[in-house]
């Protein structure tokens, strides 16, 4: 489901994704209807802007999030610096996408989320924690953490950052599926973190990723 102010983006969005095989476009939505149409429609993906005139963004994640079975929702930006952005990762967003993502890697970047990938770039992290110092610095207690963690949750954490599920991860570095989970598991008890994409800032702050990342999730793998 893509939800966004903007007509223009909505048809578009919807065109490209219903062209792309296993993706299927069940609604799209103005900020108002968006809780009412994703009740009545049920969709695993929300693509959601962050910022409307009539609704914005966070209000209706905060809203989505309320739901007994709430949907994977990415916020749609134009910036990579938006004020908002941490804020909506915070309370539950499974990561951004810019609104000039490149057509062929939307579908890819929607089947991430779907899988329980994080969809975020790691350059526009780095953009977004510099201009917001109280995010935290490398010293702080979380960035500690981190360096806490065994060698093989340290490689787990990268790869979350990359935006990979579970079966991606386990294929990546010869473990099972449930081996991953129990080692996803573990990170997020030991940062003291509730989401993937909190780990994955978390990894970003203690330098643990590359300098030459996609301006979209690297969902690679």
């Amino acid at each position: 489901m893509v939800v966004d102010d903007e007509a223009l983006v909505r048809s578009g969005f919807e065109l490209i994704l219903n062209a792309s095989d296993g993706i299927q476009v069940v609604a799209t939505a103005e900020g108002a209807q968006a809780a009412d149409a994703i009740r009545r429609e049920h969709p695993d993906v929300v693509l959601l802007d962050i910022r409307m005139p009539d609704v914005d963004g966070l209000t209706v994640l905060r809203e989505i999030q309320t739901l007994p079975e709430p949907p994977t929702v990415a916020m749609l930006t134009t910036f990579d610096t938006d004020e908002y952005i941490l804020t909506a990762l915070r309370s539950g967003a499974a990561g951004f996408l810019l609104k000039d993502t490149e057509p062929e890697q939307l579908a890819q970047l929607v089947r991430t989320l779907a899988a329980g990938g994080v969809v975020m770039s790691p350059k526009a992290s780095r953009a977004l924690l510099r201009g917001h110092p109280g995010a935290g610095t490398p010293q702080d207690a979380g960035v500690a953490r981190v360096h806490l963690l065994s060698d093989r949750e340290r490689d787990v954490l990268v790869l979350i950052a990359e935006g990979l599920s579970n079966a991606d991860i386990g294929t990546r570095i010869h473990l099972s599926a449930g081996t991953v989970k129990d080692h996803v598991s573990s990170i997020l008890t030991k940062l003291r973190v509730s989401s993937r994409v909190q780990a994955a800032l978390l990894a970003e702050r203690a330098g643990l990723l590359s300098d030459d990342g996609a301006d979209t999730a690297r969902s690679n793998g």
